[in-house]
């Protein structure tokens, strides 16, 4: 039988999600290599291989998880990142974007002395830096400890994925259907250079991103009166102002309408500032009054589980407290369904190292053609949303063959590694 190894964390709900379902389905329990340990040096890959007993050269399946929800990681992943972490810690080769500056850096010892302030944003651009290479060190414990590591996401692939700028190239020089970029990362440093490319392209309605957010978190639906300057911006972004310290960046969960220059001017250039991607504002199509998108998980090439978000707001995060509805009750076609679908396989299929992903997709409004908005990596948590009876993580651990026929296939395609 195979074994797991799940890089995650412990008491996190994806990992009790992911344990429960191999409970039901007979299978061991993951083996869980904690980030809290692989950052603090009390973990490893190789320390797991030697737990298991691990036959030589028979490689286990290995699971990268998402790292949020847990504030000693994300202040351990922002002293990873910092500029003055130790030499060996900073391969960067998963880092698209790794020669822009973030801004005002935190030092490592000042890093792991955050104190915890819920919703706060505290250094989005550094955070992924850290991750980006951790990402990195876990690809090479894994080349030297198996000769074709069975990634069910490869560390590329989550790098690629997570940064918004990087998904948008792949996905259009794949052919999938995207929303039209504004311009290069490099052509917006700041809100006044946002603003000058968006008069100058007619491009008056955009959604800005930060590259490596998830969940809502530094996304702006932004619009740009071209006669008279005005200016609306809807997002979970906030901002406090004090005296004598920097402001404090935040997320919300109710997202919040801005007219005021001073403050959009800030919040867009704190964005940019971190590394952002900025694309069309893509009108989604409605129902009830009501904007929607739809998850779709795609596991091991295959569409499966859906859910449309639907939303008052231009954002549709579920936890913004958007309504979830299946897609036959929002009335959406078989035909309008199997279009969704086929469109978020091909979003996958253009990370060839990649199993599993949610895929969010847009319909455009009256017209219903599908446009792909994002992938993530770990968008897989979707609650009391089943596929021929099973759940999201039963359905991938029951679709997931074993180990040797799956890496005959791969080695096939040129994707075991």
């Amino acid at each position: 039988m195979e074994r797991l190894i799940l890089i995650g964390n412990p008491d996190n709900r994806r990992t009790a999600g992911l344990q429960e379902a191999r409970r039901q389905l007979g299978l061991e329990p993951a083996y869980v290599v904690p980030y809290a340990g692989l950052l603090q040096g009390t973990a490893s890959l190789a320390e797991a291989a030697r737990q298991l007993d691990l036959p030589a050269g028979i490689a286990p399946m290995l699971r990268i998880d998402a790292p949020g929800e847990d504030f000693q990681v994300e202040r351990l992943l922002i002293a990873l990142g910092a500029p003055d972490a130790r030499a060996e810690h900073r391969d960067e080769r998963l880092l698209a974007y790794g020669a822009i500056p973030d801004p005002q850096p935190l030092g490592e010892q000042d890093a792991r002395s955050l104190r915890e302030q819920t919703g706060r944003l505290y250094h989005p651009s550094q955070w992924f830096r850290g991750f980006m290479r951790l990402l990195g060190r876990l690809e090479r414990e894994a080349e030297a400890l198996w000769p074709s590591p069975f990634w069910v996401n490869a560390p590329p692939d989550i790098a690629a994925m997570f940064d918004k700028r990087v998904t948008h190239r792949i996905l259009s020089g794949a052919g999938v259907p995207v929303p039209r970029l504004l311009a290069a990362p490099a052509e917006l440093p700041d809100y006044e250079a946002l603003r000058e490319v968006m008069l100058k392209k007619g491009m008056h309605r955009v959604f800005v991103k930060l590259a490596s957010g998830s969940g809502a978190c530094g996304v702006v639906a932004y619009q740009l009166n071209p006669r008279t300057g005005a200016e609306v911006a809807v997002t979970t972004l906030g901002v406090e102002q004090h005296l004598t310290r920097p402001p404090v960046y935040y997320n919300a969960i109710k997202p919040h309408r801005y007219t005021e220059q001073k403050t959009i001017r800030q919040l867009l250039s704190w964005l940019l500032a971190h590394g952002a991607h900025a694309e069309q504002w893509v009108a989604k199509a409605t129902f009830q009054g009501r904007a929607f998108d739809v998850r779709q998980l795609v596991v091991d090439g295959q569409a499966c589980h859906s859910i449309a978000r639907l939303s008052k707001t231009p954002i549709t995060n579920l936890h913004l407290k958007s309504e979830r509805m299946s897609l036959e009750e929002i009335g959406l076609s078989e035909e309008t369904r199997q279009a969704v679908g086929e469109c978020a396989e091909r979003a996958l299929s253009a990370f060839p190292r990649s199993l599993v992903a949610g895929v969010d997709v847009l319909l455009r409004n009256g017209i219903c053609t599908p446009v792909v908005g994002e992938l993530n990596p770990f968008g897989d948590l979707l609650y009391r949303v089943d596929h021929q009876g099973y759940g999201t993580y039963a359905w991938e651990m029951k679709r997931l063959p074993d180990f040797r026929s799956w890496r005959e296939r791969g080695l096939a395609g040129g994707i075991a590694k």
